[in-house]
């Protein structure tokens, strides 16, 4: 039979194999799976970046949209009753690309506005005959329960990249897009919490920052206007690590000192990177010592 007419084989039936025979041991459930894997990258069979796409594609059959999705407190949306100049700052200061529009009431989403269709429109013809209803896309709705990788396989088959999420009674409890999912297995996306060595802190869009996670406390208490305190810690990282009271993995969810704090990466020895949202939807930090 030549190579043409083989039947593909996938990379990651590939890799299992290899894995499996060099342990000798089919995994009984996710839990055996999980460490036949991390036995694999002890003995450099996979990479560390493969293990944690691995272990983030397993989290995924298993986590929810309410565990990933943009509360509503923090959504940044349009209203139906503005003009173009007051959805271009918007725009503009979010660097987001779509943006659910809300009626009058702010009560329902009435379809999502696509920055790149706007402007396509207002440059074809002009402000003065910009109509935002005939460019509005139709917003899709998804329970705060559905898995997220039938959202994804959904995603996918639709073409559509964001989705409104309402609780158990309609009503608007947040937003997920296909990119919240797809950090989930391979890792932040953005590479805005990548510092130069000498930084400490960086300002990107509005309320968003990136920390490193050895950053020292009273350095960060200065410039956040916090005040924790931690004797046997001497960096952010360090507390955080003692707040979870084991080194936590990626997804791990914690609230501290008014803060939500979501672990983005981690490794077998310390935290790389946090998100961290307040109670108040103020601020957003990040947090990585990479």
């Amino acid at each position: 039979m030549s190579n043409k007419s083989k039947p593909p084989t996938s990379w990651w039936k590939q890799c299992c194999k290899r894995i499996f025979k060099r342990f000798q041991k089919d995994p009984d459930d996710k839990q055996q799976l999980t460490e036949i894997l991390r036995d694999a990258e002890r003995h450099n069979l996979i990479k560390p970046d493969a293990l944690a796409m691995m272990e983030g594609a397993l989290l995924v059959s298993e986590m929810q949209v309410r565990d990933i999705m943009v509360p509503r407190s923090q959504m940044v949306v349009v209203l139906e009753d503005m003009d173009f100049n007051e959805y271009l700052p918007i725009i503009v200061e979010s660097g987001h690309s779509r943006f659910p529009m809300l009626d009058e009431k702010h009560e329902h989403v009435i379809g999502i506005l696509l920055a790149k269709d706007m402007l396509a429109c207002v440059a074809e013809d002009g402000v003065d005959d910009f109509n935002v209803r005939d460019i509005l896309r139709p917003p899709i709705f998804v329970p705060e329960s559905k898995r997220l990788n039938i959202l994804l396989s959904e995603f996918r088959h639709s073409r559509n990249h964001m989705a409104i999420v309402i609780d158990e009674y309609g009503g608007i409890a947040g937003l997920v897009t296909i990119e919240d999912v797809i950090e989930q297995i391979v890792g932040e996306i953005d590479d805005e919490h990548d510092l130069e060595d000498e930084e400490y802190v960086r300002k990107h869009h509005k309320d968003r920052y990136t920390v490193k996670a050895q950053m020292p406390l009273d350095e960060f208490n200065e410039y956040f206007g916090t005040n924790f305190q931690d004797e046997e810690n001497e960096t952010i990282g360090g507390l955080i690590i003692d707040a979870f009271g084991h080194l936590p993995k990626r997804g791990e969810r914690i609230q501290y000192g008014g803060f939500d704090f979501k672990v983005i990466r981690a490794d077998r020895r310390r935290i790389l990177t946090m998100r961290i949202q307040p109670d108040t939807s103020e601020l957003t930090v990040e947090i990585t010592d990479d």
